[in-house]
């Protein structure tokens, strides 16, 4: 067995997961906003007067219908207007978690002042971008980040130049990392997990107990469409049968309910998504749970849950019109299936199954009808096991999917880096539309 330390690639997969598996409080597009308002505030004394914010168009898409935690409010203003106010410069996907009632209040009355202003940044070449700057009398500052939700990559203050992102040498970027992931396979990565000591992974069964408790939150039935709720509520009729599938779907979708609902607790996060680190954690907790499995088969299926989720993400850009609760899924469905029968062929037939299934899934912005999406991907990924065990798959001879499950997560993701990018214009369309 190699130890990780004289294995590169074994490095690289643990640092990737801490970078890419991290808690998020709150969608993680409005929190990258009000994280740019609170470094920006940070850098002045005195109260917050007037904020003005510059989006990317997908930025935009994802976050103008999903509620802020805390707030009861949907959307980017009150994001970075909170962000300025009571915002956590140092706490990342975090920086809301220490404001206070009185932030919120504050936040609101800009808001009602009209002394809050978002434009979308028109041309835009990063799909992720968020500005704020930051007026305190006639003091401001301003923040930029870009290609990653808390990549600050420009920091300013009355037209001084404060920061300017420029990687170090020798300094392994997060791109890196990604380029990396795209370039491994599942076997490298079921090769890892089953053999890796557990002291170096055991920092994932966190993400566990974060996602297990807004689960807990959402199954009472107040947030967002509270889906998880309802669908415990019919299985108590009768209308549902008890069972391990619908466990899987009440217990990963009130997760995401709470999530999108604006409950003031963190997810642990995937690539960037709390939804997505909902959807590759939970179905395989549950599992787990189910086969008495102890905390060393946990961690090991939650890491290549995750890992398996990163990997297909690393290949999409970071924001697309393609559902990534699917992708995430996919994630679950090798963490699921290695748990019950621990063979590669059974995870890649999942896999493949998965991606005859729901691969058409759009994108079309946070909000609470996430959590159908969640429900919908991780009820196949349950599906696809069931499959798979029986030794049956979608096939190479069946649409976009391959006979080897390598080429078909690379049509997949073809399709979202390529004609996919139309369909996600027109969506962005549709919503600016509507939000006139």
């Amino acid at each position: 067995m190699l130890n990780p330390e004289c294995s590169p690639l074994w490095k690289k997969l643990i640092r990737a997961v801490r970078a890419e598996v991290k808690p998020a409080l709150g969608c993680t597009e409005p929190v990258s906003l009000a994280l740019a308002g609170a470094v920006a505030a940070a850098q002045l004394e005195g109260e917050v007067e007037r904020i003005e914010a510059w989006v990317s168009p997908n930025l935009m898409k994802n976050g103008m219908g999903v509620t802020v935690p805390g707030t009861g409010m949907v959307g980017l203003p009150i994001a970075v207007a909170l962000g300025a106010l009571g915002g956590d410069a140092d706490a990342g996907l975090e920086v809301l978690q220490k404001a206070s009632q009185d932030d919120i209040a504050q936040a609101k009355r800009l808001l009602e002042q009209g002394k809050v202003c978002l434009r979308v940044q028109e041309p835009c070449d990063q799909l992720l971008y968020a500005r704020a700057k930051v007026w305190c009398k006639d003091r401001w500052a301003s923040a930029t980040i870009a290609g990653g939700h808390t990549r600050i990559v420009n920091l300013e203050k009355q037209g001084e130049i404060l920061f300017a992102h420029q990687p170090a040498a020798g300094e392994e970027k997060e791109d890196d990392l990604l380029e990396v992931m795209s370039r491994t396979s599942l076997a490298e990565i079921l090769n890892f997990i089953e053999h890796v000591p557990l002291a170096e992974i055991r920092f994932i069964l966190e993400a566990a107990r974060l996602n297990d408790a807004l689960s807990q939150e959402g199954l009472q039935g107040k947030w967002g469409l509270h889906i998880g709720a309802t669908l415990e509520k019919q299985r108590q009729c009768g209308l549902m049968g008890h069972g391990l599938a619908s466990e899987i779907v009440i217990r990963t979708t009130a997760a995401s309910d709470a999530r999108m609902g604006g409950a003031s607790l963190p997810a642990m996060s995937n690539s960037g998504s709390g939804n997505q680190g909902i959807a590759a954690t939970l179905p395989v907790v549950v599992v787990a749970e189910h086969f008495h499995a102890n905390e060393e088969r946990l961690a090991r299926a939650l890491m290549l849950s995750h890992l398996s989720a990163i990997y297909i993400h690393a290949q999409l850009p970071r924001l697309s019109a393609l559902c990534a609760a699917t992708t995430a899924s996919m994630g679950a469905a090798a963490g699921m299936s290695w748990l019950i029968d621990g063979r590669y062929e059974t995870l890649a037939k999942a896999i493949s199954s998965m991606i005859g299934d729901v691969s058409g899934m759009i994108c079309d912005g946070a909000s609470n009808s996430c959590a159908m999406k969640v429900s919908t991907s991780v009820s196949s990924a349950w599906k696809s096991v069931l499959m798979a065990l029986d030794n049956t798959a979608v096939t190479g001879n069946e649409g976009i999917v391959a006979h080897d499950v390598e080429d078909s997560v690379a049509n997949l993701c073809a399709l979202a880096c390529q004609s996919m990018q139309q369909t996600d214009r027109q969506i962005i369309d549709i919503m600016s539309h509507k939000a006139r």
